[in-house]
């Protein structure tokens, strides 16, 4: 939801205006741009306040060098190294066939045994295997009513956690400059003197939410195995209890906006902003010009597509880039 791929292009025409050093991301999601900015020669800081985006970035930013092995793979999808049961009782009739549930916990009694870059490549591998796999790609929903036969609804969770092993394993490079991946809240970051902080902020829509984690809180528990997330029993889907953030709602996002632009005051923020949100570009503007002395606003077509599906529905709207100097 959200994510930034169909932008990167043009983002990077952006970044090599600007040029610099040092840049962060400050709220990386799916890590597109986080991976864009480190290819591009950029010392990367990629942050976001859950658990399974900073893992992504943990996987793909941070990590230089380590992959893992064919060996570690076959063993991963191999017998159980012990007897937890933990996914396969709590999910039960929710999500996934018994044996994909199945697979998950002995997946993690693996992966417990694991650490740094390779760890983050496993269990990043193991939530995109569990996202392609659930219809639509959210966990709003249970049972297979939206299963429209495509093959990532046919593979089994161990067929996928090997084909997005291989795919993380090739994306894993060494640009020669340090990145890290953070899991902070943007406000309790360090005011470090970046370069370049690219902001890609939860939207606030007029209707609806922007809830990510009412969309994807199977796979923000699965990045930790649900240790310190508190699961919402009587929630039909097994939701985790929403964490309170002020770009979330209409009456608190300019206010958030504001203390975050003045936080990064002394870098080059580049923002991405879309037209169907609240507040306007004309509002985003003038916030920036408070601490900017010169604000460029630039505008593009862009479709935001929900699910993963091929019916997905896709939402026309203009795209704002603010670039803040």
């Amino acid at each position: 939801m959200g994510s930034k791929y169909r932008l990167a292009a043009y983002l990077a025409t952006v970044f090599r205006e600007i040029g610099g050093r040092t840049a962060l991301d400050a709220f990386s999601g799916s890590g597109v741009i986080a991976y864009l900015l480190k290819s591009m020669g950029y010392q990367v800081t990629a942050n976001d306040f859950l658990e399974f985006p900073s893992t992504i970035a943990r996987a793909t930013v941070a990590n230089q060098s380590e992959t893992l092995t064919p060996e570690e793979i076959d063993h991963i999808c191999g017998p159980p190294a012990d007897d937890r049961d933990f996914i396969r009782r709590t999910f039960d009739g929710l999500y996934f066939t018994a044996g994909d549930r199945a697979f998950l916990d002995s997946a993690w009694s693996h992966i417990d045994r694991m650490d740094g870059g390779k760890r983050a490549l496993a269990i990043s591998a193991l939530v995109l295997a569990a996202a392609r796999k659930q219809p639509r790609g959210v966990f709003t929903f249970t049972g297979a009513r939206y299963d429209d036969g495509r093959r990532d609804l046919r593979l089994s969770l161990r067929e996928h956690f090997r084909e997005r092993a291989a795919e993380y394993n090739a994306v894993v490079f060494d640009s020669g400059r340090r990145c890290r991946s953070l899991t902070r809240d943007v406000f309790e970051l360090a005011a470090e003197p970046y370069d370049l902080v690219y902001l890609d902020p939860p939207y606030a829509p007029p209707r609806d939410d922007n809830c990510y984690i009412k969309r994807y809180h199977f796979l923000e528990g699965l990045a930790t195995y649900w240790r310190g997330q508190k699961i919402m029993e009587g929630t039909r889907t097994k939701k985790l209890e929403k964490r309170y953030t002020p770009f979330s709602y209409k009456g608190t996002i300019e206010s958030a906006l504001r203390r975050t632009f003045d936080k990064f005051r002394d870098s080059v923020i580049v923002l991405s902003y879309s037209s169907n949100a609240v507040p306007d570009a004309a509002a985003i503007e003038a916030l920036l010009r408070e601490v900017k002395a010169r604000v460029e606003v630039r505008s593009l077509d862009h479709r935001y597509s929900f699910g993963t599906h091929a019916n997905a529905a896709r939402r026309e709207v203009r795209e704002y880039v603010f670039i803040a100097r």
